[in-house]
């Protein structure tokens, strides 16, 4: 039981923090936030993701181009330009890390006001601490693990952040129902999210990308919205009034 409650916490904080942090708020600008705050949400995503921390800059810069070039050659991660879902990955890992190394040549108006701890984007990619996060994972699991079994939870735990980013980016774009027309294969992947806090509405996104609140029908259930508001209510974040606009 220890062992399913920490993969549970695990799963869920790190897709929390991918979805409020880096998604809506590096790479959409759904709300602001103080530099105080914005240090806080960054240390709380290192923490939550671990051995898989993603750049908050380099995600932000990367799912603004997604937007930009959906399902098209210029799109970082597109199953329509991979050969399979680990095609898709790999090559998502290497455009990202160009980013992350400043060896892309990206137009600038894509890096216009994503966030930029430079220590924490410099601490989370560190290998050392990454083997760290995993080493501790899994003495973890060697102390509470009850069954063989639970040992095959260890290789998501250290790809967490990547897991997620697959799950919406490979099957999101093949998998799902519609209830928006746009202009490349972005569907939703659950009528009722119990997975993704919000992010498997992806259809909805797509059509919406400036939308704080990506479900839309009445059983498409944000889980990470009621937070926004409630952070937005005290005064940790403020909600921009017109979020309905999309990002291109």
């Amino acid at each position: 039981m220890i062992i399913i409650t920490f993969f549970l916490l695990h799963w869920y904080l790190s897709v929390l923090m991918q979805t409020f942090f880096l998604h809506r708020y590096a790479a959409h600008q759904m709300f602001t936030m103080s530099p105080f705050w914005e240090k806080f949400f960054y240390a709380v995503t290192f923490v939550s993701q671990g051995s898989s921390f993603l750049s908050p800059r380099a995600y932000g810069i990367m799912h603004r181009l997604h937007h930009a070039y959906a399902d098209t050659s210029r799109d970082p991660h597109s199953p329509d330009y991979s050969e399979n879902l680990f095609d898709m990955m790999w090559k998502t890992k290497s455009f990202y890390n160009d980013i992350l190394k400043n060896r892309d040549s990206i137009d600038p108006k894509f890096k216009k006001g994503v966030p930029n701890w430079e220590f924490m984007e410099w601490l989370g990619d560190r290998w050392f601490v990454r083997i760290a996060w995993g080493v501790a994972y899994t003495l973890f699991y060697m102390y509470f693990a009850t069954a063989w079994w639970m040992f095959l939870l260890l290789p998501i735990h250290y790809l967490m952040g990547p897991v997620h980013g697959a799950i919406i980016n490979w099957y999101a774009h093949r998998y799902g129902y519609v209830n928006f027309q746009v202009d490349d294969t972005a569907k939703n992947l659950l009528p009722f999210d119990f997975l993704m806090m919000g992010e498997s509405y992806h259809n909805n996104h797509h059509k919406y990308g400036g939308r704080a609140n990506f479900g839309f029908r009445w059983h498409e259930f944000d889980p990470t919205y009621p937070l926004i508001r409630l952070l937005n209510g005290l005064h940790i974040i403020r909600l921009k009034k017109n979020n309905d606009l999309k990002y291109m």
